[in-house]
């Protein structure tokens, strides 16, 4: 199993002048671009960005939150480095026997989670948990259709034709 070290670095708050850049947007893109390059040499892979809350003091008794915007890198440790993690075998699935073939047997269908590098090469990949569900997800929120008016919908078009005649 791979293990991962990840870094957080902030994101630039301003952009950084370049030859040919004119526009703030495209100076802000540079200095983006400038930070994935050096994280990128050192051998750290850009995951995302994220806007995190900072609680901070302010004054002598208060706190206030702040929004801060980082950037996440992950690279992967090498194999000496890793610490030790319970290896979980991939399970064996056998093939379904018919009635008339019960006294073959067949060597057992291996089964591994898609992209294992320690899975065996004549193993079937199939998605993990997290890769079903991100499959399974539209991306859409899951919402009730909605069938007929509301009560407050109602006294409101009610009203509505009173005050009309």
């Amino acid at each position: 199993m791979q293990a991962f070290e990840y870094k957080v670095v902030p994101a630039p708050h301003k952009g950084t002048k370049a030859k040919g850049v004119k526009t703030p947007e495209s100076r802000f893109a540079n200095s983006v671009e400038m930070t994935l390059n050096e994280m990128a040499a050192e051998g750290w892979e850009y995951q995302r960005a994220e806007l995190l809350p900072s609680e901070e003091r302010s004054g002598l008794t208060g706190s206030t939150t702040n929004w801060r915007n980082v950037l996440v890198f992950r690279r992967t440790l090498a194999p000496a480095t890793t610490q030790a993690a319970p290896q979980v075998a991939a399970p064996a699935v056998a093939p379904p026997v018919s009635a008339t073939d019960t006294a073959a047997t067949t060597a057992p269908v291996l089964t591994a989670t898609a992209g294992d590098p320690e899975a065996p090469a004549d193993a079937t990949p199939v998605p993990g948990l997290g890769a079903a569900k991100m499959q399974a997800d539209d991306g859409v929120e899951e919402l009730s259709p909605v069938s007929g008016m509301t009560a407050a919908l109602k006294a409101r078009a009610e009203r509505r034709t009173t005050d009309e005649t």
